[in-house]
Protein backbone atom coordinates (compact mmCIF):
# COMPACT_ATOMS: atom_id res chain seq x y z
CA UNK A 1 0.00 0.00 0.00
CA UNK A 2 1.42 3.51 -0.64
CA UNK A 3 2.34 5.85 2.16
CA UNK A 4 -0.37 8.23 1.90
CA UNK A 5 1.16 10.42 4.58
CA UNK A 6 1.74 14.26 4.60
CA UNK A 7 4.91 15.23 5.53
CA UNK A 8 3.99 16.61 8.61
CA UNK A 9 2.74 13.19 9.79
CA UNK A 10 3.75 10.44 10.88
CA UNK A 11 2.51 6.89 12.25
CA UNK A 12 3.20 5.54 15.89
CA UNK A 13 2.06 2.93 18.35
CA UNK A 14 -0.73 4.11 20.70
CA UNK A 15 -0.61 3.70 24.34
CA UNK A 16 -4.14 4.30 25.49
CA UNK A 17 -4.01 5.50 29.36
CA UNK A 18 -6.29 6.88 31.83
CA UNK A 19 -4.60 9.82 32.51
CA UNK A 20 -2.69 12.60 30.47
CA UNK A 21 0.75 13.67 29.23
CA UNK A 22 2.10 16.66 28.66
CA UNK A 23 5.62 17.69 27.15
CA UNK A 24 8.06 17.83 29.24
CA UNK A 25 6.46 15.59 31.59
CA UNK A 26 8.69 12.75 33.26
CA UNK A 27 6.08 9.63 33.26
CA UNK A 28 7.07 5.95 34.09
CA UNK A 29 5.28 3.29 33.23
CA UNK A 30 4.92 -0.43 34.24
CA UNK A 31 4.18 -2.69 31.16
CA UNK A 32 2.61 -5.74 31.47
CA UNK A 33 -0.30 -6.85 28.97
CA UNK A 34 1.02 -8.52 26.43
CA UNK A 35 0.17 -6.27 23.66
CA UNK A 36 2.28 -3.33 25.26
CA UNK A 37 5.18 -5.60 26.47
CA UNK A 38 5.29 -6.41 22.48
CA UNK A 39 4.90 -2.28 21.74
CA UNK A 40 8.30 -2.01 24.25
CA UNK A 41 9.96 -5.05 22.43
CA UNK A 42 9.26 -3.59 18.87
CA UNK A 43 10.40 -0.10 20.21
CA UNK A 44 13.81 -1.47 21.18
CA UNK A 45 14.69 -2.68 18.08
CA UNK A 46 14.55 0.97 16.48
CA UNK A 47 17.51 3.52 16.72
CA UNK A 48 17.21 5.35 20.13
CA UNK A 49 16.43 8.66 18.48
CA UNK A 50 13.26 6.96 16.99
CA UNK A 51 11.25 5.09 20.06
CA UNK A 52 8.31 7.40 19.94
CA UNK A 53 4.75 6.32 20.83
CA UNK A 54 1.72 8.33 21.71
CA UNK A 55 -0.37 8.39 24.94
CA UNK A 56 -3.63 9.62 24.22
CA UNK A 57 -6.35 9.40 27.39
CA UNK A 58 -9.21 7.17 27.06
CA UNK A 59 -12.62 9.39 26.72
CA UNK A 60 -14.80 6.76 27.83
CA UNK A 61 -12.88 5.32 30.74
CA UNK A 62 -12.59 2.06 29.31
CA UNK A 63 -10.33 0.78 26.49
CA UNK A 64 -12.29 -0.67 23.22
CA UNK A 65 -11.10 -2.00 19.98
CA UNK A 66 -9.67 0.33 17.28
CA UNK A 67 -12.56 1.03 15.70
CA UNK A 68 -12.95 3.71 18.52
CA UNK A 69 -11.26 6.00 17.60
CA UNK A 70 -14.43 7.97 19.45
CA UNK A 71 -13.52 6.41 22.48
CA UNK A 72 -9.51 8.48 23.08
CA UNK A 73 -9.34 11.85 22.80
CA UNK A 74 -8.06 13.47 19.43
CA UNK A 75 -5.04 15.18 21.09
CA UNK A 76 -2.32 12.90 22.81
CA UNK A 77 1.49 13.44 23.50
CA UNK A 78 4.41 11.82 21.90
CA UNK A 79 6.08 10.16 24.52
CA UNK A 80 10.40 9.42 24.00
CA UNK A 81 11.16 6.50 25.55
CA UNK A 82 14.38 7.06 27.80
CA UNK A 83 14.94 4.08 30.23
CA UNK A 84 13.80 0.67 29.83
CA UNK A 85 14.36 -2.06 32.93
CA UNK A 86 13.03 -5.39 31.91
CA UNK A 87 11.92 -8.23 34.10
CA UNK A 88 12.44 -11.45 33.40
CA UNK A 89 8.52 -12.55 33.61
CA UNK A 90 8.56 -10.12 30.05
CA UNK A 91 7.14 -6.81 32.28
CA UNK A 92 9.29 -3.89 31.67
CA UNK A 93 9.11 -0.86 33.86
CA UNK A 94 10.11 2.21 31.83
CA UNK A 95 10.64 5.88 32.05
CA UNK A 96 9.29 8.37 28.81
CA UNK A 97 9.34 12.38 28.33
CA UNK A 98 6.80 13.91 26.86
CA UNK A 99 7.46 15.74 23.80
CA UNK A 100 5.14 16.85 21.36
CA UNK A 101 1.35 17.66 21.03
CA UNK A 102 -0.11 15.47 18.26
CA UNK A 103 -3.90 15.34 16.41
CA UNK A 104 -4.78 11.32 16.07
CA UNK A 105 -5.83 11.34 12.56
CA UNK A 106 -6.30 7.82 11.61
CA UNK A 107 -6.44 5.07 14.22
CA UNK A 108 -4.76 1.72 12.90
CA UNK A 109 -5.58 -1.79 13.64
CA UNK A 110 -2.98 -4.16 11.78
CA UNK A 111 -0.97 -5.07 15.03
CA UNK A 112 -1.33 -6.58 18.41
CA UNK A 113 -1.58 -3.24 19.78
CA UNK A 114 -3.12 0.28 18.50
CA UNK A 115 -0.65 2.37 15.69
CA UNK A 116 -2.33 5.70 14.76
CA UNK A 117 -1.33 8.33 12.07
CA UNK A 118 -0.70 12.05 14.07
CA UNK A 119 0.09 15.19 13.23
CA UNK A 120 2.36 17.62 15.26
CA UNK A 121 0.24 20.64 16.67
CA UNK A 122 2.29 23.77 16.80
CA UNK A 123 3.31 25.20 20.41
CA UNK A 124 2.31 29.10 19.92
CA UNK A 125 2.60 31.37 22.47
CA UNK A 126 -0.17 33.44 21.81
CA UNK A 127 -0.71 37.33 22.15
CA UNK A 128 -0.25 37.87 25.64
CA UNK A 129 1.56 34.73 27.26
CA UNK A 130 3.94 36.76 29.73
CA UNK A 131 1.30 38.89 30.66
CA UNK A 132 -1.24 36.23 31.88
CA UNK A 133 1.75 33.69 32.90
CA UNK A 134 2.87 36.12 35.41
CA UNK A 135 -0.55 35.72 37.09
CA UNK A 136 -0.67 32.15 36.92
CA UNK A 137 2.98 32.17 38.49
CA UNK A 138 1.08 33.92 41.56
CA UNK A 139 -2.36 32.19 41.34
CA UNK A 140 -0.39 28.89 41.23
CA UNK A 141 2.06 29.25 44.33
CA UNK A 142 -1.01 30.18 46.12
CA UNK A 143 -2.61 27.33 45.41
CA UNK A 144 -0.29 25.09 46.26
CA UNK A 145 0.63 26.63 49.27
CA UNK A 146 -3.10 26.64 50.65
CA UNK A 147 -3.24 22.34 50.33
CA UNK A 148 0.16 22.02 52.02
CA UNK A 149 -1.03 24.46 54.70
CA UNK A 150 1.46 27.65 54.29
CA UNK A 151 0.40 29.73 52.00
CA UNK A 152 2.05 32.59 53.42
CA UNK A 153 5.39 31.03 52.54
CA UNK A 154 4.69 30.13 48.80
CA UNK A 155 5.74 33.28 46.74
CA UNK A 156 6.56 30.67 43.18
CA UNK A 157 10.29 31.88 42.80
CA UNK A 158 11.12 27.77 41.74
CA UNK A 159 8.58 27.93 39.19
CA UNK A 160 9.33 28.61 35.52
CA UNK A 161 9.65 31.93 33.89
CA UNK A 162 8.56 30.40 30.19
CA UNK A 163 5.19 30.93 29.75
CA UNK A 164 4.84 27.49 27.66
CA UNK A 165 6.96 25.69 30.36
CA UNK A 166 5.20 27.25 32.97
CA UNK A 167 1.32 26.44 31.20
CA UNK A 168 2.72 22.56 30.97
CA UNK A 169 3.81 22.29 34.67
CA UNK A 170 0.64 23.61 35.51
CA UNK A 171 -1.47 21.22 33.30
CA UNK A 172 0.48 18.43 34.97
CA UNK A 173 0.61 19.29 38.74
CA UNK A 174 -2.50 20.97 39.56
CA UNK A 175 -5.81 18.26 41.49
CA UNK A 176 -8.21 18.52 38.60
CA UNK A 177 -9.94 15.91 36.79
CA UNK A 178 -9.00 13.98 33.63
CA UNK A 179 -11.27 16.33 31.38
CA UNK A 180 -9.61 19.43 33.09
CA UNK A 181 -5.99 18.51 32.14
CA UNK A 182 -6.87 16.92 28.77
CA UNK A 183 -8.33 20.66 28.10
CA UNK A 184 -5.49 22.32 29.08
CA UNK A 185 -3.65 19.70 26.47
CA UNK A 186 -6.55 20.86 23.66
CA UNK A 187 -5.64 24.34 23.65
CA UNK A 188 -3.74 25.94 20.97
CA UNK A 189 -1.79 28.59 22.62
CA UNK A 190 0.17 29.08 26.25
CA UNK A 191 -1.74 32.49 26.54
CA UNK A 192 -5.31 30.53 26.41
CA UNK A 193 -3.92 27.91 28.30
CA UNK A 194 -2.70 29.71 30.87
CA UNK A 195 -6.14 32.01 30.94
CA UNK A 196 -7.86 28.73 31.09
CA UNK A 197 -5.91 27.62 33.94
CA UNK A 198 -5.95 30.86 35.67
CA UNK A 199 -10.15 30.51 35.74
CA UNK A 200 -9.61 26.88 37.25
CA UNK A 201 -6.98 28.37 39.65
CA UNK A 202 -9.37 31.04 40.83
CA UNK A 203 -11.78 28.23 40.89
CA UNK A 204 -10.08 25.86 43.09
CA UNK A 205 -8.89 28.75 45.40
CA UNK A 206 -13.12 29.08 46.13
CA UNK A 207 -13.19 25.60 46.92
CA UNK A 208 -10.35 25.27 49.26
CA UNK A 209 -11.41 28.41 51.21
CA UNK A 210 -14.62 27.11 51.53
CA UNK A 211 -13.76 23.77 52.84
CA UNK A 212 -10.62 24.55 55.04
CA UNK A 213 -10.54 20.82 56.62
CA UNK A 214 -9.18 19.94 53.22
CA UNK A 215 -5.75 17.37 53.55
CA UNK A 216 -2.85 19.17 52.98
CA UNK A 217 -1.07 18.22 49.64
CA UNK A 218 2.24 18.90 49.27
CA UNK A 219 2.92 19.73 45.53
CA UNK A 220 6.24 20.70 45.88
CA UNK A 221 7.43 17.59 46.84
CA UNK A 222 4.73 15.78 44.29
CA UNK A 223 6.53 13.61 41.84
CA UNK A 224 5.86 15.63 38.81
CA UNK A 225 9.15 16.62 36.92
CA UNK A 226 9.59 18.52 33.97
CA UNK A 227 12.07 18.45 31.20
Amino acid sequence: MPNSETPDQRTLPVFPLGSVLVPGLVMPLHIFEPRYRQLVEDLLTLPEEERDFVIVAIRDGHEVGAAGIRTLHQVGTVASLREVDPHDDGRFDIVTVGTDRVHIDEVIDDSPYLRATVSTLPEDPGDAAEFVAQQVRQAFARYRGSLAGDADDDEGSDLPDDPGVLSYLVAAAMVVDLADRQAFLEVPTDTQRLRQQLRTLRREAALIAAIPSLPAVDLRSASVSLN
